[in-house]
């Protein structure tokens, strides 16, 4: 995951621990295709790495198997973007067939949640660590994250998904979350992502 925290530099990179990508790896059989979010200190190790300001993880393709997701937390005012963007992203390639885990902040009351997460997730972990220690610039941050953050599944494998993170915290499916009026699950919005799309970008 790249810089996005409204509390960092842009010089930072916060990069998911090895703990969790290591049960990532599990889950897709040890093959990551796409890391739409990388940067130069990952240790995802996906085939396929988008990373700034080479490759825009919005704007490129997501026609992958499956896919990691460890998304800016934060707004980056300079590209005009926010996590709502990626989690737009993150729906439609599962909506295509992709199998899809997102390490995000837990926000259940946001509009990205009510729209991408509860109508079209196969699962949530609710990680139990109350301050995820991802690693900046290659090093372990010993204070943590300053939020709770969960892992979400899209994908037709509940059982493995919730048999290798059940270790990291409580997984609840979703496949029978009962919804407010006016929302289904498998629903999909686009408006977000491709107001961003419109704009010009810097390295494409």
């Amino acid at each position: 995951m790249t810089a996005g925290r409204k509390s960092i530099t842009d010089t930072k990179h916060w990069c998911t621990p090895p703990s969790i990508i290591r049960s990532v790896r599990q889950v897709f059989a040890d093959e990551i295709d796409l890391d739409p979010c990388s940067n130069e200190h990952s240790m995802v190790d996906a085939k396929v790495n988008y990373r700034l300001p080479e490759h825009d993880g919005l704007v490129e393709s997501w026609d992958f198997k499956r896919i990691f997701v460890n998304p800016p937390y934060g707004s980056d005012a300079s590209r005009g973007t926010r996590i709502a963007h990626w989690f737009t992203r993150i729906a439609e390639a599962a909506k295509r067939g992709s199998e899809v885990i997102a390490l995000v902040p837990v926000a259940t009351n946001t509009g990205h949640w009510k729209s991408y997460v509860y109508p079209i997730a196969t699962a949530i972990c609710f990680l139990y660590e109350p301050r995820v220690k991802f690693y900046i610039n290659g090093k372990e941050d010993p204070k943590g994250a300053p939020m709770s953050c969960a892992a979400i599944y899209y994908g037709s494998d509940f059982d493995s998904f919730a048999a290798v993170f059940s270790s990291h915290g409580a997984v609840l499916p979703l496949d029978r979350v009962v919804l407010p009026e006016g929302q289904h699950h498998g629903k999909v919005q686009h408006q977000r992502w491709r107001r961003y799309l419109r704009r010009p970008h810097h390295g494409r």
